[in-house]
């Protein structure tokens, strides 16, 4: 089938070298405003895509750890917990439920003190909600058996603490008695009985573990704190604390891990949205160019315009054809862009490590860092939103220079030629 002349004529004015067009100069321009586009697209996909990776591999780390949503009683305890995970199972995102007790305490050995968050966890339900039992480096969590008063430390607080399996350590409470002579800190002395690590410093370095039933008698509870529970898909932890918030008997609040950790994931979303803008100046400065490269092409071509217009060609049809080019330009560019961004996403796992071996350098040293390896996700609604950004930019860019080549006037034009 035969194609509009201006199409025609636009495809020919975007593949025209100095041979077609006289200069060398205008297609080199042309080049260049691609080169930017597909350079501005890529660096946006590579670097949205290892934000994304970073996010994940923290929220991962966290949640190795946390649970996915958190019931507990304004009263400080829950004797009706059973019941309360029973009613939970009920909603089908539910998959997984365990009692816990929360509380702050000190540990101390030999001079060393540092300050932890206790958790008392039934050895046994624990793992339907956490995957510490996976991350264990010494001992296991079934080792925590209730009256043995045994604890399991993150690897860098044992560290810390300079500890390891076996070893005796005390632990203050913050609660203390009251005696004739005044108020006396509650003290019990725990043996390390295992060490995890979960790769998340902030967890690895405050949190310990005891068997619900010490935890209960250390701190004179008359049950657990709440309940933790585990999902189907944690991106929809929200959607079904409010769901249990309607489904459950009792008085009752609920949170969930996006409320626990607010502030952190708030900070990434904000920079992603900086980042995101940021970079896409980047191709707008590419639109620019494609701006100057039409602007010279529609100067360079004036002869033939006022020819075309006096073979009868109307303005909208000589605006048609430079916007035809500008948009093939911004096309090829976004498609280039798409491309080189998506296989250089997808090789850093691979490609990174080369690099660090070729220049004998680590980006991402793990005293600095708690992860040792770039991470990367590439998110294909980042990836779609970027490649209409670019395009829509730079069609846009393609409007100014087309009705500058509509404005030509044939006489003005041809008088010198």
């Amino acid at each position: 089938m035969k194609l509009p002349y201006e199409w025609q004529i636009g495809w020919r004015y975007t593949r025209a070298g100095k041979r077609t067009t006289g200069n060398g100069f205008i297609s080199f321009i042309a080049l260049v405003s691609m080169a930017g586009i597909a350079l501005g697209v890529a660096a946006l996909i590579v670097v949205l895509s290892v934000m994304n990776g970073f996010q994940k591999e923290v929220r991962d780390r966290m949640l190795s750890v946390l649970a996915h949503v958190e019931i507990f009683s304004p009263t400080g305890s829950m004797p009706n917990w059973q019941l309360t995970a029973q009613e939970a199972r009920k909603n089908p995102e539910v998959i997984g439920a365990a009692p816990y007790v929360e509380a702050q305490a000190l540990l101390t050995r030999q001079g060393a003190v540092s300050g932890v968050a206790l958790r008392g966890v039934e050895p046994s339900l624990e793992p339907q909600v956490s995957d510490i039992g996976k991350e264990m480096r010494g001992g296991k969590l079934t080792d925590l058996v209730p009256g043995s008063f045994g604890i399991v430390l993150g690897a860098d607080l044992a560290t810390n603490l300079g500890v390891t399996t076996g070893d005796k350590i005390t632990l203050v409470a913050t609660e203390g008695i009251i005696t004739p002579a005044g108020m006396l800190p509650r003290l019990k002395q725990f043996t390390v009985v295992g060490v995890f690590e979960s790769g998340h410093y902030e967890y690895d370095s405050t949190l310990a573990l005891i068997s619900i039933a010490d935890a209960e008698a250390l701190f004179r509870l008359p049950a657990p704190t709440g309940v933790r529970l585990k999902l189907k898909d944690m991106q929809r932890a929200p959607e079904v604390a409010r769901q249990l918030l309607q489904m459950l008997s009792g008085d009752l609040y609920m949170r969930d891990w996006t409320q626990q950790n607010k502030t952190w994931f708030s900070a990434v979303q904000i920079e992603k949205r900086m980042m995101f803008i940021i970079l896409t100046l980047i191709i707008a400065v590419a639109a620019f160019n494609l701006v100057s490269s039409l602007v010279m092409t529609v100067t360079d071509k004036q002869a033939d315009i006022a020819i075309l217009r006096t073979l009868g060609a109307q303005p909208g049809s000589i605006m048609k054809i430079f916007v035809i080019q500008g948009v093939t330009i911004s096309f090829i560019g976004t498609a280039l862009g798409l491309s080189l961004g998506c296989l250089i996403a997808w090789s850093i796992p691979w490609l990174v490590p080369m690099i660090e071996h070729l220049l004998g350098v680590q980006f991402l040293p793990p005293s600095v860092y708690f992860i040792s390896e770039l991470p990367s996700e590439l998110v294909p609604a980042d990836v779609v939103r970027i490649e209409l950004i670019a395009f829509v930019l730079s069609s846009l860019a393609t409007l100014y220079p087309s009705w500058r080549g509509a404005k030509v006037r044939p006489a003005e034009a041809l008088r010198y030629e």
